[in-house]
């Protein structure tokens, strides 16, 4: 999988509930998720990934939650 940019990330979670990413900054600019599209998780060696397929303002985004070293990435789909 190609790096993706290190992005802050607002998530939500709740009880008995996958965590909901509501919002994410990239460029300095933030972008409200206005719907997930699908969720999988996979493997890079020992490192769990969680990923998040999520729409802002039209354009369809990949955020991606490294259990590891807990922190996100964003990979914008298509662009690549």
């Amino acid at each position: 999988m190609m790096a993706g940019t290190p992005v802050r990330i607002g998530v939500l979670f709740e009880p008995n509930k996958r965590a909901k990413p509501v919002w994410f900054e990239l460029n300095r600019q933030k972008h409200v998720v206005n719907e997930t599209t699908y969720h999988w998780k996979d493997r890079e060696g020992e490192t769990l990934l969680l990923h998040y397929a999520v729409t802002s303002d039209g354009a369809l985004y990949e955020l991606v939650y490294n259990c590891t070293d807990q922190s996100w990435s964003v990979h914008m789909r298509g662009i690549e």
